[in-house]
């Protein structure tokens, strides 16, 4: 059995049954099954993946997407999703290390390919909607694809999924997740929503990321609901895909929370047919909580994280949610808890990291032995997150891994910028930390030692780290600083940083 095995069977039970809706089409279960036999023959026969090739896909969301996940998951391939809002060089970096056999890609996107071309020239191009040069497009490559689409040695034990987070060392690491971890949440997704084939979740969360591909997303398809999928999130378009669609469940970052909320007919928009909205992804405020259950709808938090697939810690549908800012109990199929520094678990009440064991945890960070010796400690993934929990097992998150930065739900890691930032050769030192902002969560700005002599500005210091990092990670401000705070070891104080940023906005809040 394989995890495709999942969207066979419910094709089976209902071949009628909507799986998927997108931009006016609609693929039927039996629909949605036979698509993912034709691109796994295609991707066998055609460009020769096999069991542990990895097969990349830069796109917004749209059914080819989860078409491409199951059709790894029946050859045992490994699909790497590569986020859009990276720079090429982001993107070169990790088609690079993860060394990916083919590049299924959005016209859109298409700037990559002559970046591709110089640095993997053996990696083969598919094109969603257009023709790459040298390659070929997806629905040409489905059409040559013949013979048998499973691989008998594929199983829920294999690899399926690789999924880069932002590295705290400066380069992103390849989080790797087996088709059993995807089982396993998807069970505690059931758990959690409630979920049945009667659901109908809208999906607009990216799904290049766990939480938009797994907290919800796969989940319906395993059992059998349907779902309607947005290629990128617009609060007009969500609006109106409540009323005009009726799901029963999405899922939603704060900050697009905070947009719907927001917008003008938020206060009149229907919302009847939902049951429930799910968030996370950063701690969440109960401004925002209560700005959607003041409209009727009940909101569903989670914790997790890439390297538990996401699922771990989560409040239920018809469950207790009066715990105020609770992040709810550990999932039905994984256990958690707060530990100490040397492992041992704090009794109820303590700070501590927050650390995750079970079978939707990730197994290794790709070709990473020690950054995975280090994250992963007798089955236990130490998160780094700081948190508490009660007597009765409820969790609190007090605190965000070290210096990470969250805005509008993306990860970004300071040693990522301040790499780039040093690459410069006017600049001596920098630190990069998160500012508060009331858009976006987070925004990062960059304190500044200039080189002796050199006088470069602002301008050109986002223009050099935008040519290497993705737009929402260059820094909202460049600080120009004669020595940054250090500990007695001589290591930079970011916390100190930090607290300065948040009094300023105190200040400016209260003037």
């Amino acid at each position: 059995m394989d995890l495709c095995t999942l969207i066979d069977r419910n094709a089976a039970f209902s071949p009628n049954k909507p799986a998927i809706h997108f931009d006016g089409e609609t693929l039927s279960y039996a629909t949605l099954r036979r698509r993912i036999e034709q691109a796994a023959r295609a991707l066998n026969k055609e460009l020769g993946v096999t069991k542990g090739d990895r097969v990349a896909i830069l796109s917004l969301n749209r059914p080819e997407y989860l078409i491409l996940l199951y059709a790894c998951a029946r050859l045992g391939a490994i699909m790497l999703p590569l986020n859009w809002r990276l720079a090429a060089a982001e993107q070169i970096f990790i088609l690079s290390n993860a060394e990916a056999k083919v590049l299924v890609i959005e016209q859109a996107f298409n700037s990559l390919l002559p970046h591709l071309a110089h640095t993997l020239p053996d990696t083969s191009v598919v094109g969603l909607d257009f023709t790459p040069p040298g390659g070929s497009t997806w629905s040409k490559l489905l059409d040559q694809g013949s013979g048998d689409s499973r691989n008998s040695h594929a199983d829920l034990s294999c690899p399926l999924l690789i999924i880069y987070t932002s590295g705290t060392t400066g380069r992103p690491k390849g989080a790797v997740l087996r088709q059993e971890a995807l089982l396993w949440n998807g069970v505690m997704s059931q758990h959690m929503h409630a979920l049945t084939s009667e659901d109908h979740v809208l999906s607009v969360l990216p799904f290049f990321h766990v939480g938009g591909l797994n907290i919800q997303t796969t989940p319906a398809l395993h059992h059998g609901a349907t779902v309607t999928i947005h290629s990128r999130f617009a609060a007009d378009a969500t609006l109106a895909a409540f009323e005009r669609d009726r799901p029963t469940l999405t899922a939603l970052v704060p900050t697009a929370i905070q947009a719907l909320t927001d917008h003008a007919a938020w206060l009149t928009a229907d919302l009847s047919s939902l049951k429930a909205v799910s968030t996370g992804s950063t701690i969440v405020s109960q401004d925002l909580i209560e700005r959607v259950t003041a409209r009727g709808v009940p909101v569903l938090q989670v914790y997790g994280s890439t390297e538990t697939c996401p699922i771990a810690i989560y409040t239920r549908f018809g469950g207790d949610l009066s715990r105020r800012e609770s992040t709810g109990l550990t999932g039905l199929c994984c256990e958690a808890m707060i530990i100490d520094n040397t492992g041992k678990e704090l009794p109820a009440g303590a700070l501590g990291e927050i650390a995750v064991r079970g079978p939707n945890v990730f197994c290794e960070y790709w070709g990473d032995q020690q950054a995975t010796r280090e994250a992963l400690r007798d089955g236990w993934y130490r998160t780094g997150d700081i948190g508490q929990s009660d007597a009765d097992g409820h969790f609190w998150v007090r605190d965000r891994k070290k210096n990470l930065i969250i805005s509008g739900g993306e990860n970004i890691y300071p040693a990522e910028v301040e790499r780039v930032l040093g690459e410069h050769p006017d600049v001596a030192e920098c630190a990069v930390v998160g500012r508060p902002d009331s858009r976006w969560g987070e925004v990062p700005v960059a304190y500044v030692v200039r080189r002796a002599g050199a006088r470069i500005e602002a301008e050109a210091l986002a223009a050099h780290v935008q040519s290497q990092v993705a737009r929402f990670k260059v820094p909202r401000e460049f600080i120009f600083t004669r020595e940054l705070p250090r500990t007695a070891l001589g290591k930079i104080q970011h916390a100190i940083l930090k607290e300065r940023e948040a009094r300023s906005s105190e200040q400016e809040g209260s003037n």
